[in-house]
């Protein structure tokens, strides 16, 4: 299935490499390149390129690019979805995943991946099972490791690889049980100049992090989960049941994990909690620009937008900028032209705004199009699409566990054409 796998950071350095089969030349990343440099930003690479004797499947994320060689055909998810889970993995047991982290805790990154795959077939990629097979690294296991020339693996098989649900590790006590689950969703949106959508949906996730003694059985219940579409869930959720009744009912992983992602496609549903207003114009025969923009919030349900900025790629012909923003700072880049304001949050009794004009080159012919404006922003304790979780239950166990559940909506990639 998956041969090797190789790590790339942004200059085109492949600073990792693993080979569960035969050994695959470095060469082959030449194609990766070639397809790197042909795309206008890292997110656009294809995230699958055929080569004459191999496939490369790859994932861009944390500022690099995961790649795995494949030398016979496989659906494509299966690789990508092994990627995340890799990404993922490592995240969890260092905290974070970047190239400097990679590199320090080399070791593990080789022990964990081999236990992943076994002969380019998944084996271990549940993060409590390998946490058994592999010990996570800490300052006190790093100095008796050196001092004793041991090893971070395990010296017996994790017990929930033998049992039905291998996901959780039996024998978990906690002193305090307690479950918590978070609503996360992303809104992408394309509004056009006269402020109507053209696209929106919705890319939602329901992240857990559960601590619960012993081996409960928990039920998950929303006051309208019609709303979503094309769910795909962790491997615990019994997908009968939620066929039939609409209710998430499954024996939790202990720790963080994902219990689903969803997508709310339906144009109707989305509500569009920003609107912006803006005036760019461009004076034939001139070498000045009017630049405009106020934002303001628009079905935010009362909830505080929050984390606001505004960036936007001005025209080749803009020198300089000179503007005067209500509120926050702006930034404006005269190479890139790169225009990026930090506003925080609005406030919808001074709704911010940033005026001014634009210098142009002398000469040059007015601009083809006016810049398309990118939005980053949150909302704290809200769900936009209008998900809400209706009840959790627990069964199996005696004690009366602490639950919480946090909503959260923010930007995808949100653009407003002007």
């Amino acid at each position: 299935m998956i041969h090797s796998l190789f790590l790339i950071n942004p200059s085109g350095d492949i600073f990792l490499e693993k080979h569960w089969k035969s050994v695959v030349s470095r060469s082959v990343c030449d194609y990766f390149f070639e397809a790197q440099e042909r795309a206008s930003e890292a997110e656009n690479v294809p995230p699958i390129i055929p080569t004459p004797h191999h496939y490369l499947l790859s994932v861009y994320r944390h500022a690099i690019f995961f790649v795995a060689v494949i030398q016979t055909e496989v659906p494509p998810l299966f690789a990508i979805e092994f990627l995340h889970r890799v990404v993922d993995t490592f995240q969890d047991y260092f905290g974070s995943c970047s190239e400097a982290v990679i590199k320090e805790n080399v070791v593990v990154v080789y022990e964990v991946l081999e236990e992943m795959l076994d002969n380019g077939f998944p084996l271990a990629t549940e993060s409590n099972i390998l946490k058994e097979l592999i010990k996570p690294p800490t300052i006190l296991r790093s100095v008796v490791n050196t001092i004793t020339g041991s090893s971070n693996v395990g010296d017996q098989l994790p017990t929930g690889q033998l049992s039905v649900v291998p996901w959780r590790r039996t024998g978990v006590k906690y002193t305090n049980n307690e479950a918590y689950f978070d609503v996360i969703e992303e809104i992408d949106a394309i509004i056009d100049k006269s402020g109507c959508t053209v696209t929106a949906e919705i890319q939602g996730v329901i992240d857990a992090c559960v601590k619960l003694s012993g081996m409960p059985d928990l039920t998950l219940s929303f006051m309208n989960p019609r709303l979503l579409d094309d769910v795909s869930f962790h491997p615990c959720v019994r997908f009968k049941r939620w066929e039939s009744e609409r209710i998430l009912s499954f024996i939790p992983p202990d720790g963080n994990f994902r219990l689903l992602s969803y997508h709310v496609s339906a144009q109707n549903l989305v509500a569009i909690p920003v609107y912006v207003k803006h005036g760019i114009s461009f004076r034939e025969g001139t070498s000045s620009g009017r630049f405009e923009v106020t934002l303001g919030p628009k079905q935010s349900m009362g909830k505080t937008v929050e984390g606001v900025t505004v960036t936007g790629q001005m025209p080749k012909g803009v020198l300089n900028m000179t503007l005067t923003p209500s509120q926050g700072t702006y930034v404006f880049d005269p190479v890139t032209k790169l225009l990026s304001w930090d506003v925080g949050k609005i406030n919808p009794q001074k709704l911010p705004s940033l005026k001014g004009t634009m210098i142009l080159q002398a000469g040059s012919s007015k601009p083809d199009e006016n810049p398309t404006l990118n939005l980053h922003f949150k909302i704290q304790q809200l769900a936009i699409s209008g998900l809400k979780v209706n009840r959790l239950d627990m069964y199996g166990e005696k004690y009366k566990p602490f639950k919480g559940i946090k909503y959260m909506t923010k930007a995808g990639k949100f653009q407003v054409r002007t």
